[in-house]
């Protein structure tokens, strides 16, 4: 059974940092790209920051220069370094697992993130 797992989420003041993490088992991993997505109430979710499995990075233009996206294959884990968090950045943060085939796409629970004074 596969199983992805978000961690790491919570409140920050503005300025702050949060490195949240993803977790997946019951999946090659290294052969996953692997990414976050993010979803603020009454907007679109979005893909914040995505890593292929040959190492490969995306992000949205929102975030550049702020979120660093990496991978360890051998924990079989994904971490999102989110710094110099603003307000906007608050959302409810979500991993996705995709794999070569199109039935292998897996996603978390999610985990809320909260940039407040």
């Amino acid at each position: 059974q596969v199983q992805v797992v978000e961690s790491g989420g919570g409140s920050v003041q503005p300025g702050g940092s949060l490195r949240l993490s993803c977790t997946a088992s019951g999946i090659v991993f290294s052969a996953y790209g692997v990414a976050y997505l993010r979803q603020a109430p009454g907007k679109k979710r979005e893909v914040v920051a995505r890593i292929t499995s040959g190492g490969g990075t995306y992000y949205a233009e929102s975030v550049k220069g702020r979120f660093f996206i990496s991978r360890d294959n051998a924990k079989n884990t994904m971490y999102l370094q989110m710094n110099s968090l603003k307000p906007e950045d608050t959302a409810v943060y979500q991993c996705n697992a995709w794999g070569s085939n199109p039935s292998e796409d897996y996603y978390g629970q999610g985990t809320q993130v909260t940039v407040s004074s």
